[in-house]
């Protein structure tokens, strides 16, 4: 039986009344999941926050309710907490690679005083 509610919120989700949300035990707690959301078409996923959930659709619901409500959002992503792996910090040789980078910065330029000039003058226009 589908559960019939004046929320759309619950219409939309098409809740089966006889449904269990993952048979938790006392004492259990539902998962963390890991909330993303896009404010515009093309852009990033940034993450926003975590909800408590028993399953992902859940999951989804939670996250529109709690990060979706008033800013602009057109797409939400939802991870376990227990699916994100990360590297250590004791790994972080990992990313080096050369000591010197100095092609990245402009400041090993000669130009960099034209830089800074246009700096200034973008500042004062301001």
């Amino acid at each position: 039986m589908i559960i019939k509610s004046l929320d759309p919120r619950v219409d939309r989700n098409e809740m089966d009344a006889d449904a269990t949300f993952g048979g938790l035990e006392s004492m259990d707690q539902w998962q963390t999941y890991e909330v993303f959301h896009q404010t515009k078409r093309g852009q990033h996923h940034v993450h926003v926050g975590n909800v408590h959930a028993p399953n992902h659709d859940m999951a989804l619901m939670f996250g529109k309710e709690q990060f979706a409500r008033r800013g602009a959002t057109v797409n939400l992503w939802v991870v376990k907490s227990a699916d994100v792996f990360a590297t250590d910090y004791a790994d972080s040789d990992i990313f080096e690679s050369t000591a010197e980078k100095l092609h990245r910065d402009a400041g090993s330029y000669k130009v960099m005083d034209r830089i800074n000039a246009y700096k200034e003058r973008v500042k004062q226009e301001l």
